[in-house]
């Protein structure tokens, strides 16, 4: 601080304007408590110390700084370099604003502005308020050095409150305002990353965009799809990042029309399905169905688990008793009776061909058993074998296709399946034969 000849006391030395607020508590406090319409304006000539001793209070502000906050150690030159113009801009407005002391403070938040965004990400919210108290402490203690009697005294002493009070609300602004905005930047980077794994542009610039929100890009993949609620379309993504959040599983979600999409992170199993995470997001869906997907290996491989859960929210409406959730690969039959290729496929590669492969006598007991309508003793009679044959069959064939025929679901699927397989191998057929064409004359 200021040498002892000078205005203002050396650092550790009382000085006479603390003096006297220790002395003139009870009376400041009276006077601060009384609203006065009309502020008389402070002497030029205190203006003028203020103004001299400004440059230097500033300085030793951020000394002070440097000597209270741990985190300041870690900030480099040009970090602190833009912490000292944040305080020399401020104590300038604040000499400004003490020329008017009955107009609005509104230096506090032009202050903020001229620091560059890499200290605004640098610096958290708390660490800005802990550096706007700690400044603020200092000129609480050494501004009203520079008044020569009471009443300036008090003036300098309710300015210096309520430009510290104005500029906390200010840092605080400044943050908000910021968090507005990388809110909204992440809503729409969001957005288009879930737009690029529904559409399947899953290239580099797809890839830098999940990397800005931290996402894995290399870890498992999976897509759940169901109805936004229908007062929350605009919050719901809120609501899912904060069960995401309490969980520990990163999720992006988005609402596309009439469907409110979500890429999981991790595995998404039939066990894990049943886990707390799963029912608190399944709470951020409206009622009806949800369909999820299978679990790719990657981001960019989640177009796959996209594909297979919109055609699966499309065809879950044919399975009027389909859990909630339900998976993408339950739903084979209904999306291959709405023409669903992949499903046709799923179910021939999965079930027709196993089966064909085990025999023909393991189809002929499938369609017979079916044809039946479960009855193993009728099954029985007419393959003319003993019924614990039609029963050791059926395990089999539940060994083979991972479905039992005597499961009405499963029956369901395995004659879907069945009758796909025929029409397939009908298809086949008549791809491969054609009728010769023969010379012909007129």
């Amino acid at each position: 601080m200021p040498d002892p000849d000078s205005d203002v006391p050396a650092a550790g030395v009382p000085p006479v304007g603390v003096r006297r607020i220790r002395s003139s508590t009870s009376g400041l406090q009276a006077s601060l408590s009384r609203r006065r319409q009309v502020r008389d304006p402070l002497p030029e000539a205190l203006l003028r110390r203020v103004k001299q001793f400004s440059g230097r209070l500033a300085t030793e502000a951020v000394t002070v700084m440097e000597e209270q906050l741990p985190f300041f150690d870690s900030l480099d030159a040009s970090h602190r370099a833009d912490v000292q113009l944040l305080v020399q801009t401020s104590v300038v407005n604040f000499l400004e604003w003490l020329r008017q002391l009955d107009s609005e403070i509104s230096f506090g938040y032009e202050s903020f502005p001229v620091i560059p965004q890499e200290l605004a990400r640098r610096l958290t919210l708390r660490q800005t308020v802990d550096m706007v108290r700690v400044a603020m402490e200092f000129f609480e203690k050494w501004l009203p050095a520079l008044a020569r009697n009471d009443q300036q005294l008090i003036a300098l002493t309710e300015a210096v409150l309520r430009y510290g009070r104005e500029l906390g609300f200010a840092a605080a602004s400044v943050y908000a305002s910021a968090a507005e905005s990388r809110g909204a930047l992440d809503s729409r980077l969001e957005a288009l990353v879930v737009d690029a794994v529904v559409r399947g542009d899953t290239g580099s610039d797809m890839l830098s965009r999940a990397a800005t929100l931290n996402w894995d890009a290399t870890a498992p993949a999976t897509v759940i799809v169901g109805s936004p609620p229908p007062d929350e379309r605009v919050s719901v993504a809120g609501t899912v990042h904060a069960t995401a959040a309490a969980h520990g599983r990163p999720v992006l979600a988005v609402v596309q029309g009439s469907r409110l999409v979500m890429v999981v992170s991790g595995d998404v199993t039939s066990k894990s399905a049943e886990s707390e995470f799963m029912q608190d997001l399944l709470r951020s869906f409206a009622g009806g169905p949800v369909v999820i997907g299978p679990t790719t290996p990657s981001l960019s491989a989640a177009h796959f688990s996209a594909s297979e859960a919109f055609a699966g929210i499309k065809a879950v409406a044919g399975w009027r008793g389909a859990p909630r959730p339900v998976f993408a690969t339950e739903l084979l039959p209904e999306r291959a009776l709405l023409g669903d290729q992949a499903a046709v496929d799923a179910l021939q590669d999965h079930l027709v061909t196993p089966l064909a492969e085990s025999g023909s006598v393991l189809t002929d007991t499938l369609d017979t058993y079916l044809d039946c309508g479960g009855a193993v003793e009728t099954c029985a009679r007419q393959l003319f074998v003993h019924p614990n044959t039609v029963r050791y069959r059926l395990k089999r064939i539940t060994e083979v296709t991972g479905r039992d025929p005597t499961n009405p679901r499963d029956a369901y699927v395995l004659r879907i399946a069945a009758t796909v397989g025929r029409l397939s191998e009908i298809d086949n057929k008549s791809d491969t034969t054609f009728t010769p064409v023969t010379p012909f004359t007129v």
